[in-house]
């Protein structure tokens, strides 16, 4: 889905260029988001609702821990495998055969799951309803930076937002309602008939939009990018268990030194392939400065996400004793407040620009983590709930400025690519951030289990350590957000290097 390309010799600006107003989001171009948007929206609400189904399936097939893990390893791994292949999807194929492609096997990935007989055919249909989930939002994100126009990207990525915030945030709450009431086989009846009515619209009104061009497929590249991001989320999600005390099928640092190896090849790969603009994933996108600062930023955000939402749950069912469906109720409010605040946020950034937004953001994630390390066996759950709702009303100050200007200051035709990165880079974070976080309060855990203590106080203690470390890596999104600055021309940045 890529589009024509704009001269590359417009002189660079230091302010941002002052356009007249547009004239709105045409019809046609609403349509095909609001499809969009629908679909990412289960898909990753999907995505979110098998962890608290996990004992109950352990139980049904009767598997360990770690076996039935792979219900969502697998799911991850193949996120992680397809996405850096979006660059190249969304440029060789049109929109409407790339959302007809990545709904139907959400569909049948979905009517897969819901009627599987034994585990193995449960683990197959998450692969294949995690290969459409990867295509969507990179798809969704490239839309909206091809089609809407500059002035009103930022309250439409708004809308973006509340897929990504909400519907993890009511993905917990959701699953642990359904098994509450029925079997585990209706957390996918349930979202079957909304895939399904996805599927008929966008057969029925998305329309082609821009143009392809014939893209090469470098299988050797394929490869490197699947083993390096593979092996990286992998060893990353596997470095808690491991430090737990769990047997992982491969050791968690050499998965992830080969990935690190094989992003090297990747990389060099690349870099190769991308003079004559075959790359699988063309890594100028990091030649933007806006864009490489916005990237920071998003990965230390996601870390903390993602870090936090793995903790919180357990602070909340360890430490204070509160069921599933209590912990579901409890981050609730913070990831509502997180999307909903969205597209007013996007409406500020597209009259402010991003400083304004990223800078308070910035603190309020800082000073939210170093809330968090007061949390102890007597603290109220009130409390708990005032603090995640600062740290998303926090993330959604980043989130959108941040996804806006950032693939704002790149050139058209490098939109698809820069999406890719964003999302498989968020993949690798939130992978990264739940590995440092779980790990650190393991290690803080054991140290207070090895002084005599209790076991819910040496976890409270555990957690402790781990938002401790959480502030401190804030930090660097507080220096981060002071470099943040509007695009000055669409796509005309200045380049942090000329190769």
């Amino acid at each position: 889905m890529s589009v024509d390309q704009r001269p590359a010799d417009t002189p660079p600006s230091a302010e941002p260029a002052e356009t007249a107003p547009s004239e709105g989001v045409p019809a046609q171009i609403k349509l095909v988001l609001g499809v969009l948007l629908v679909a990412a929206f289960v898909m990753i609400l999907n995505e979110t609702i098998m962890g608290v189904a996990l004992p109950e399936l352990m139980e049904q097939f009767s598997l360990t821990a770690a076996t039935v893990q792979w219900l969502t390893t697998g799911f991850m791994l193949t996120m992680a495998v397809v996405i850096p292949m979006t660059g190249l999807i969304l440029q060789r194929f049109t929109t409407r055969t790339v959302f007809i492609a990545a709904m139907t096997l959400f569909t049948v990935g979905t009517i897969l799951a819901a009627s599987a007989p034994v585990f193995g055919v449960l683990v197959a249909a998450r692969v294949i309803q995690a290969s459409g989930t990867a295509v969507m939002l990179p798809l969704l994100m490239t839309t909206v930076m091809t089609f809407v126009p500059a002035d009103r990207r930022g309250r439409t990525i708004g809308f973006i937002t509340i897929v990504i915030a909400v519907a993890p945030a009511i993905g917990p709450t959701f699953s642990g309602f359904i098994l509450s009431q029925l079997t585990w086989h209706w957390m996918f009846l349930s979202v079957l008939p909304i895939a399904v009515l996805g599927l008929v619209l966008g057969a029925l009104k998305i329309q082609n939009l821009g143009e392809t061009r014939p893209v090469k497929f470098d299988l050797l590249s394929a490869l490197l990018s699947a083993v390096a991001f593979g092996g990286l989320i992998y060893g990353l999600s596997s470095i808690g268990e491991a430090a737990a005390g769990a047997h992982t099928p491969v050791p968690p640092y050499a998965a992830i030194s080969a990935g690190a190896v094989a992003l090297a090849l990747f990389v060099l790969r690349q870099l190769r392939l991308q003079r004559t603009d075959s790359a699988l994933l063309d890594l100028r996108v990091f030649r933007s400065r806006s864009f490489t600062v916005g990237v920071v930023m998003l990965l230390v955000s996601m870390a903390a996400l993602f870090g936090s939402l793995i903790l919180l749950p357990m602070y909340l069912q360890n430490v204070l004793e509160l069921t599933t469906f209590q912990t579901g109720l409890v981050v609730l409010p913070g990831g509502l407040a997180m999307g909903l605040t969205g597209p007013t946020v996007g409406r500020l950034y597209d009259k402010l620009g991003p400083r304004p937004l990223v800078i308070p953001g910035s603190f309020g994630v800082f000073g939210a983590l170093a809330l968090l390390t007061l949390l102890d066996q007597a603290s109220p759950v009130w409390f708990v709930v005032v603090i995640h709702v600062l740290m998303s009303l926090s993330l959604s100050l980043l989130m959108t400025p941040l996804m806006t200007s950032s693939l704002g200051s790149l050139k058209m035709e490098l939109y698809s690519h820069g999406s890719a990165v964003l999302t498989t880079l968020q993949q690798v974070a939130g992978a990264a951030g739940t590995a440092v976080f779980i790990t650190l309060m393991t290690t803080g855990t054991k140290a207070s289990l090895e002084s005599g203590a209790e076991a819910v106080t040496a976890t409270a203690d555990g957690i402790h350590t781990a938002f401790l470390w959480g502030a401190g890596m804030a930090v660097i999104a507080v220096a981060a957000a002071f470099m943040v600055r509007k695009p000055a021309v669409d796509g005309q940045e200045p380049a942090l290097a000329a190769h």
